[in-house]
């Protein structure tokens, strides 16, 4: 990558790694300003599930995009693309360097290799494909979509639903595979030079401990009573983006009745560990990626030395 570009830092890796810990490290000793790279974060009001740094944190080491949509309302990696690009020039117009941190990798991707002008959904065609599954099964919308796409048809499992509705739908829509808009998206690469920093706390056992240490105190700290309030909000439900956030959707089905407090916690947690085996899971196909174990007697050193070369 050309040395004439503007130089930026990623902070990344798993929920529980300790990201926010080193960032503020790094905020204190290099001429960095702070982005959040967060989905959960930027909602108000939603504080101790999504370990949001609370506001005497937040004075000292401000992030941007965080509590920047109320919970009712949606955010989209294309606006948050739009919006870290907006913030990271302007730190660079000062002469500061763009130190974005979190754990959502969708946001990342997005940033670091730009969006396919992909179609919005199609609430009809979703409704078709969704009947053709529930009469057919989704392994024949599968082999539907690989007669039509077979890159993607080769690419997604016959149980990806999700997936396989989206490059469905994309397909019947614009009558061009889904691979060819995203082979598009190129031409709108980051224009800086990126280091990127990946935490993991020693190895996947103690990363659990660490999320279940993490959720209890959340729990401890008033996490049900913060849910409460967004439950008595008659237009807050679970198909929410917001509500979906790990942890308060478990939360929420047990202020619904649907789960007992146990069963709440014992979900949240085992959730919380998916969130971050899927994190882990598109870091470990990250490109360039340096990765620090947070629980390590030099790594702060080790990763301060590192982002210091890089910003130069």
């Amino acid at each position: 990558m050309s040395n004439t570009l503007p130089p930026a830092l990623f902070l990344m890796g798993p929920t529980a790694s300790g990201k926010t810990a080193l960032a503020m490290e790094l905020f204190d000793r290099l001429p960095c300003e702070l982005i959040s790279v967060d989905s959960a974060l930027i909602y108000r009001g939603m504080d101790i599930g999504t370990a949001k740094p609370d506001a005497e944190l937040l004075a000292r080491y401000p992030h941007r995009l965080i509590d920047i949509r109320d919970p009712e309302q949606s955010y989209s990696a294309a606006e948050f693309r739009a919006d870290a690009l907006a913030a990271m020039a302007e730190i660079t117009a000062r002469g500061r360097i763009p130190l974005l941190v979190g754990g959502t990798m969708l946001y990342f991707n997005a940033l670091q290799k730009g969006l396919a002008p992909l179609p919005e959904a199609n609430p009809q065609l979703r409704a078709e494909i969704e009947a053709d599954a529930a009469r057919l099964g989704w392994p024949a919308v599968h082999e539907r979509l690989a007669q039509l796409d077979p890159a993607a048809g080769a690419r997604l499992k016959p149980t990806d639903s999700q997936r396989i509705e989206r490059a469905l739908e994309v397909v019947l829509l614009t009558g061009k595979p889904i691979s060819e808009h995203w082979a598009e998206q190129a031409a709108s690469s980051l224009p800086y030079r990126v280091t990127a920093l990946g935490l993991m706390p020693g190895d996947r056992a103690r990363l659990h401990q660490r999320i279940e240490a993490r959720f209890d105190q959340m729990l401890a700290a008033g996490f049900e009573h913060e849910v409460r309030q967004l439950y008595a909000r008659p237009e807050l439900h679970v198909d929410l983006p917001a509500v979906r956030c790990v942890g308060y959707r478990q939360m929420w089905d047990y202020l619904a009745g649907r789960l007992s407090y146990d069963e709440m916690r014992y979900r949240g947690i085992v959730a919380t560990r998916q969130l971050a085996k899927r994190q882990m899971t598109w870091l470990r196909g990250w490109p360039d990626l340096h990765w620090f174990d947070s629980e390590s007697d030099n790594f702060l050193h080790a990763a301060l030395n590192l982002a210091r070369s890089a910003i130069i």
